[in-house]
Protein backbone atom coordinates (compact mmCIF):
# COMPACT_ATOMS: atom_id res chain seq x y z
CA UNK A 1 0.00 0.00 0.00
CA UNK A 2 1.67 3.26 -1.18
CA UNK A 3 2.27 6.19 1.39
CA UNK A 4 -1.36 5.92 2.29
CA UNK A 5 -2.12 4.91 6.47
CA UNK A 6 -5.86 4.77 6.12
CA UNK A 7 -7.88 2.42 8.25
CA UNK A 8 -11.16 3.56 9.33
CA UNK A 9 -13.49 0.71 11.25
CA UNK A 10 -16.78 2.44 12.00
CA UNK A 11 -19.64 1.82 14.23
CA UNK A 12 -19.41 -2.02 14.15
CA UNK A 13 -21.92 -3.46 16.78
CA UNK A 14 -19.44 -5.89 17.33
CA UNK A 15 -16.66 -4.19 19.42
CA UNK A 16 -17.22 -3.51 23.18
CA UNK A 17 -15.08 -1.33 24.94
CA UNK A 18 -14.70 -1.10 28.43
CA UNK A 19 -11.60 -2.16 30.72
CA UNK A 20 -9.48 0.19 32.66
CA UNK A 21 -11.38 3.53 31.56
CA UNK A 22 -11.24 6.44 34.24
CA UNK A 23 -13.64 9.34 34.66
CA UNK A 24 -11.39 11.46 33.00
CA UNK A 25 -11.67 9.75 29.92
CA UNK A 26 -15.16 9.84 29.39
CA UNK A 27 -17.50 12.17 28.44
CA UNK A 28 -21.19 12.34 28.97
CA UNK A 29 -23.59 14.24 26.50
CA UNK A 30 -27.16 15.83 26.73
CA UNK A 31 -28.64 12.09 26.21
CA UNK A 32 -26.46 10.22 29.17
CA UNK A 33 -24.73 8.26 26.65
CA UNK A 34 -20.81 7.87 27.60
CA UNK A 35 -18.44 8.03 24.68
CA UNK A 36 -14.83 7.88 25.19
CA UNK A 37 -12.92 9.85 23.09
CA UNK A 38 -8.84 9.06 23.12
CA UNK A 39 -6.00 10.44 20.93
CA UNK A 40 -3.60 7.37 20.82
CA UNK A 41 0.07 7.78 19.07
CA UNK A 42 0.64 9.71 15.57
CA UNK A 43 -2.82 10.97 14.22
CA UNK A 44 -5.04 8.03 15.55
CA UNK A 45 -8.22 9.04 16.75
CA UNK A 46 -10.67 6.57 18.71
CA UNK A 47 -14.10 7.28 19.48
CA UNK A 48 -16.25 4.42 21.58
CA UNK A 49 -19.53 4.23 23.51
CA UNK A 50 -19.51 1.19 25.81
CA UNK A 51 -23.75 1.29 26.03
CA UNK A 52 -24.44 1.14 22.13
CA UNK A 53 -21.49 -0.88 21.97
CA UNK A 54 -19.85 0.67 19.19
CA UNK A 55 -16.22 2.11 17.71
CA UNK A 56 -14.33 4.59 15.40
CA UNK A 57 -10.98 4.41 14.85
CA UNK A 58 -9.22 7.09 12.19
CA UNK A 59 -5.98 6.45 11.52
CA UNK A 60 -4.65 9.50 8.99
CA UNK A 61 -1.87 11.20 8.66
CA UNK A 62 -2.29 15.28 9.31
CA UNK A 63 -5.93 14.57 10.36
CA UNK A 64 -5.89 15.52 14.30
CA UNK A 65 -4.38 19.07 13.18
CA UNK A 66 -6.95 19.55 9.96
CA UNK A 67 -9.45 19.12 12.60
CA UNK A 68 -8.27 21.81 14.95
CA UNK A 69 -8.76 24.54 12.12
CA UNK A 70 -12.27 23.58 10.91
CA UNK A 71 -15.57 24.42 12.35
CA UNK A 72 -16.30 23.41 15.88
CA UNK A 73 -18.68 20.44 16.71
CA UNK A 74 -21.76 22.53 17.93
CA UNK A 75 -22.22 24.00 14.50
CA UNK A 76 -23.37 21.61 13.06
CA UNK A 77 -27.42 19.58 14.18
CA UNK A 78 -27.09 16.33 14.74
CA UNK A 79 -29.84 15.84 12.12
CA UNK A 80 -27.86 17.51 9.63
CA UNK A 81 -24.44 15.41 9.79
CA UNK A 82 -26.74 12.14 9.90
CA UNK A 83 -28.52 12.62 6.72
CA UNK A 84 -25.17 13.93 5.63
CA UNK A 85 -23.19 10.86 7.07
CA UNK A 86 -25.47 8.09 5.33
CA UNK A 87 -25.03 9.88 2.05
CA UNK A 88 -21.26 10.25 2.32
CA UNK A 89 -21.26 6.21 3.87
CA UNK A 90 -23.31 4.91 0.63
CA UNK A 91 -20.80 6.47 -1.49
CA UNK A 92 -17.78 5.36 0.29
CA UNK A 93 -19.33 1.16 0.02
CA UNK A 94 -20.99 1.69 -3.15
CA UNK A 95 -16.88 2.74 -3.99
CA UNK A 96 -15.23 -0.18 -2.00
CA UNK A 97 -17.16 -2.26 -3.94
CA UNK A 98 -16.26 -1.47 -7.17
CA UNK A 99 -12.35 -1.71 -7.03
CA UNK A 100 -11.62 -2.20 -10.72
CA UNK A 101 -13.26 1.69 -11.00
CA UNK A 102 -11.81 3.12 -7.83
CA UNK A 103 -8.49 2.96 -6.30
CA UNK A 104 -8.89 -0.26 -3.64
CA UNK A 105 -5.74 2.07 -1.61
CA UNK A 106 -8.01 4.48 -1.05
CA UNK A 107 -11.77 2.31 -0.76
CA UNK A 108 -10.34 -0.16 1.27
CA UNK A 109 -13.05 -1.24 4.14
CA UNK A 110 -16.71 -0.97 4.43
CA UNK A 111 -18.01 1.21 6.85
CA UNK A 112 -20.73 -0.63 8.75
CA UNK A 113 -23.54 2.77 9.42
CA UNK A 114 -26.65 2.39 10.16
CA UNK A 115 -28.86 5.54 9.86
CA UNK A 116 -31.58 4.07 12.48
CA UNK A 117 -28.88 4.03 15.02
CA UNK A 118 -27.77 7.24 17.50
CA UNK A 119 -24.40 7.30 17.57
CA UNK A 120 -24.26 11.11 18.77
CA UNK A 121 -23.06 13.85 17.86
CA UNK A 122 -19.54 13.70 18.57
CA UNK A 123 -19.09 10.39 16.80
CA UNK A 124 -21.78 11.95 13.35
CA UNK A 125 -18.73 15.20 13.39
CA UNK A 126 -15.85 12.90 13.76
CA UNK A 127 -16.99 10.86 11.24
CA UNK A 128 -18.44 13.85 8.70
CA UNK A 129 -15.19 15.94 9.30
CA UNK A 130 -13.24 12.71 7.84
CA UNK A 131 -15.04 12.70 5.20
CA UNK A 132 -14.29 16.07 4.15
CA UNK A 133 -10.64 15.32 5.25
CA UNK A 134 -10.26 12.65 2.93
CA UNK A 135 -11.60 14.49 -0.02
CA UNK A 136 -9.42 17.24 0.15
CA UNK A 137 -6.19 14.94 1.25
CA UNK A 138 -6.78 12.81 -1.97
CA UNK A 139 -8.34 14.91 -4.02
CA UNK A 140 -12.10 12.70 -4.26
CA UNK A 141 -15.20 14.02 -4.19
CA UNK A 142 -17.88 11.73 -2.66
CA UNK A 143 -20.69 13.51 -3.20
CA UNK A 144 -21.40 15.92 -5.99
CA UNK A 145 -24.17 17.96 -4.97
CA UNK A 146 -24.46 18.87 -0.93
Amino acid sequence: MKNLIFLIVVMAGLISCGSGKSASDRQINSEKEVTEIVHEPGDTIRISNDELEYEIIIIESGFDSWLVTQKPMWYYSEPTLEIKNSQYVTEWNNRVRQPNRYDPNLYEQIIDYDPKIHYGLEVNYKLYMYFKFFEQKYHQKLLFYR
